[in-house]
């Protein structure tokens, strides 16, 4: 990437002038007219020589323009020290080649070649509905599998489903009452605190389901497992999400137990003789991982979980993807975990995201007051598409599309910030033509078709031969692979929409005043940079999950 042979330049001239090497940042000017980099090099450095730090940067300036490289116009001294480097036309012309020569490849990178790495995230519990704060989960965790992988990584996905449990028992008893799937757990639950002869029949079986010792509960907890999975298959297909793993809690339950009470020197029994990890050591909290009635709690089976993974896949990173609630439970985790699987607890790394909330509040699935994802996508789509009627467009969309658009716009509300802050998802705003949303991108993919499907028919072929003089689009497209890069260093994806959002707008000023498919010398170069621009919008959507309809 260009960042880097900056940074080269830069401290081949700093060994030229007998300067040591700095630990400098380099960043995008926010004005163009700063250039295309801005480096703190010489700042550092004076605090390092005590030295003025202009005088510093007009040494190391001059040093580079002596013999700069073909891909750098010229750097410039700015500021208090600053160096402000600007890329060659030449350079910035020849990203467009790339980016085309390169295709769905562009933007690809080897930071993470050779790391076998496993993401868990979504997480389900059978039983349970899939609601909006699984949409979350699965917008975020399968946005860092694909970025990940960009860089270089063999990825494999996870999902981790809660089929025992209270919530479990809670629904069976719904189910023996005659209620369907998924009014089962909200009416199990609201009988577990009302009536003390339902919450001890639910507390028997939440025993018998983890023992499998009555014939009947067995089939109904069978029947209604396989209900959930089939019911939350058809959610991934449309989220275009596909597990290579699915691990369940009866599974990671039993071999936690047998982990933690194999482990007598790293937990100690506590009340009622629960099996406890006594974290205040660690400057944390204790934590139960074995309750008094000799079941493994959700510590334990994370615990046990970790090995459990990691004996089917051999990985040298695991992601596992939860929400802020978990936090501080998480972190006891991995502190037990380093006394007993200690070396995967170093390949651990826990990242976690807010709520997705709606202006209503929050949901509760207890109270059956839950939002599905199912639902929000179907109100999302018939927002849409009352909205593509008002312009007399609803006909020109297809339902597929339609449901496509609509997707896109609730993982682009997921995905446009950093994914530890709670989200108040803005409907109308999701769904906005204009400006930051999933529908915007969308639709400036589609105009970039729209332009190369008319250079078709023009037969105007793309060329680079009869350039024009790079303005903010030739600015913008060379730094998506460094985007891609960072945004893997730090499993971020709002970088990616941060990124797709900003190159959106600047095509469209570009088409607003320019006319691309013409007769004009020039137009074989802007058929090109559209091209390009398009081909980027398409290689960022796919890290973020959110299809490209070539028609909108």
């Amino acid at each position: 990437m260009i960042a880097e042979q900056i940074k080269e330049e830069v401290n081949k001239s700093l060994e030229k002038l007998a300067f040591p090497r700095a630990d400098f940042a380099l960043e995008h000017p926010s004005n163009l007219a700063h250039g295309d980099y801005a480096a703190n090099v010489a700042l550092v450095l004076a605090k390092l020589e005590d030295k003025n730090p202009r005088e510093l940067a007009e040494q190391i300036a001059s040093q580079i323009n002596k013999a700069k490289p073909d891909w750098l116009a010229k750097t410039e001294v700015a500021g208090p020290g600053f160096l402000n480097f600007h890329l060659s036309d030449e350079f910035l012309i020849s990203q467009i080649k790339d980016i085309l020569t390169r295709g769905e490849t562009y933007g690809k990178g080897n930071h993470a070649k050779g790391l076998k790495t496993i993401v868990e995230y979504t997480d389900p519990n059978p039983f349970k509905e899939f609601h909006i704060g699984h949409l979350m989960s699965n917008a975020v965790g399968e946005s860092i599998s694909r970025i990940i992988a960009a860089n270089g990584a063999e990825v494999k996905r996870a999902c981790y489903q809660g089929d025992v449990g209270m919530h479990v028992a809670k629904a069976i008893y719904g189910l023996k009452a005659g209620k369907s799937l998924f009014e089962s757990y909200a009416f199990g639950a609201q009988a577990f605190e009302a009536d003390e002869a339902a919450k001890a029949e639910i507390q028997n079986l939440n025993k018998q389901i983890y023992e499998q010792s009555d014939e009947a509960v067995n089939k109904l907890y069978d029947a209604g497992k396989k209900e959930s999975l089939e019911a939350f298959e058809k959610i991934y297909q449309k989220l275009d999400t596909k597990f290579d793993f699915s691990f369940f809690e009866s599974e990671s339950g039993a071999f936690g137990k047998q982990v933690v009470e194999e482990n007598k020197n790293v937990f100690t029994t506590g009340e009622g003789g629960a099996i406890v990890y006594a974290g205040e050591a660690d400057g944390l909290h204790t934590r139960v991982f074995v309750n008094s009635e000799g079941l493994p709690t959700y510590e334990a089976k994370e615990l046990g979980l970790a090995k459990i993974k990691y004996d089917q896949y051999p990985y040298d990173y695991s992601v596992v993807v939860t929400g802020n609630e978990i936090k501080e439970y998480f972190k006891v985790i991995l502190a037990a975990m380093k006394k007993v699987f200690p070396e995967l607890a170093t390949k651990t790394h826990h990242v976690t995201h807010g709520m997705l909330r709606l202006p209503s509040g929050k949901m509760s699935s207890r109270t059956g007051d839950v939002i599905t994802a199912e639902n929000l996508i179907t109100e999302v789509t018939e927002k849409i598409k009352a909205k593509l009627k008002e312009s007399d467009k609803s006909g020109e969309l297809d339902e597929k599309i339609l449901e496509q658009v609509a997707i896109g716009a609730i993982k682009y509300s997921i995905l446009k910030q950093d994914s530890s802050k709670d989200i108040i998802f803005d409907l109308d705003k999701s769904i906005s033509f204009e400006g930051s949303s999933g529908p915007y991108l969308q639709y400036t993919f589609a105009r970039t078709q729209s332009v190369l499907e008319k250079a078709k028919g023009e037969k105007i072929k793309s060329s680079l031969a009869e350039s024009e003089s790079p303005g903010n689009l030739e600015h913008l497209l060379y730094r998506y692979p460094e985007v891609v890069a960072r945004a893997g260093e730090h499993l971020a994806p709002h970088l990616i929409t941060t990124y797709l959002t900003e190159l959106a707008s600047a095509f469209n000023a570009y088409y607003a005043s320019n006319q691309i498919v013409s007769v004009e010398p020039h137009s074989r170069y802007r058929v090109a940079l559209a091209g390009a621009v398009g081909q980027i919008l398409a290689n960022g959507l796919d890290l973020l999950a959110i299809a490209t309809p070539e028609k909108m």
